[in-house]
């Protein structure tokens, strides 16, 4: 059986010469500048390094259909195809941004928790920032929440705090955003797969294009 590597930046830059792109519908938009800098971090991913098939998900946290990826298929993919290694899952940041805040704190935050608490914290803590942030389909972050969930997911919720408002991890954010920009993402979700953006974030999409792969 072939084995694909996780999607790097040379990966993002070879995908985008080929063309091979796709635009998923969601939400749209430009991008920001960078301060007080952790220059560069793992990817956060579940399931095992040689598995035959690379998901990567770009997200922005105050995306709403972002959430229903999160809520809806994240937990599927994670149970039918993760658990059993036939999946490596890779999370990736692109805020649009949706929310001139919480488009950067809320990746900030998860990014600081990845940093001090470690890979299952951060998907504890992303998880929960997507299922409690929102309120009857309205986002509703705040520094309180941050500190809860991070709290809960084993981090200092001040060090987590402070680290989302100074822009500490902005620079590997902006890695990430950039990465995705040059594969050609413009919206949110996003899924790709083995290095090709694929049509569609729903699950009988993401779960066609893994099938076509194993």
């Amino acid at each position: 059986m072939r084995r694909h590597r996780s999607l790097t930046r040379r990966d993002a830059l070879t995908a985008s010469a080929s063309g091979a792109v796709a635009l998923i519908a969601g939400c749209l938009g430009g991008s920001e500048a960078a301060a007080d800098p952790v220059e560069s971090m793992p990817t956060p991913a579940r399931g095992p390094e040689d598995a035959p098939v690379t998901v990567g998900v770009f997200e922005d946290y105050a995306c709403p259909h972002c959430r229903s990826f999160a809520t809806d298929v994240y937990p599927k993919l994670i149970a039918d195809y993760v658990d059993g290694g036939e999946v490596r899952y890779e999370h990736r940041d692109f805020p649009i941004p949706v929310h001139d805040r919480w488009s950067w704190e809320a990746p900030g935050a998860a990014r600081a928790v990845q940093d001090t608490a470690g890979v299952d914290a951060f998907f504890t803590f992303t998880r929960r920032l997507f299922a409690d942030g929102w309120e009857n389909g309205s986002m509703a972050y705040s520094r309180s929440l941050l500190r809860t969930v991070a709290a809960d997911a084993g981090a200092d919720p001040d060090t987590v705090v402070a680290a989302a408002g100074e822009g500490r991890y902005r620079p590997v954010i902006d890695a990430d955003r950039e990465a995705g920009a040059d594969l050609g993402v413009r919206g949110t979700p996003t899924v790709v797969v083995n290095g090709d953006v694929i049509e569609g974030a729903d699950y009988p999409a993401v779960q066609s294009a893994i099938e076509a792969r194993l």
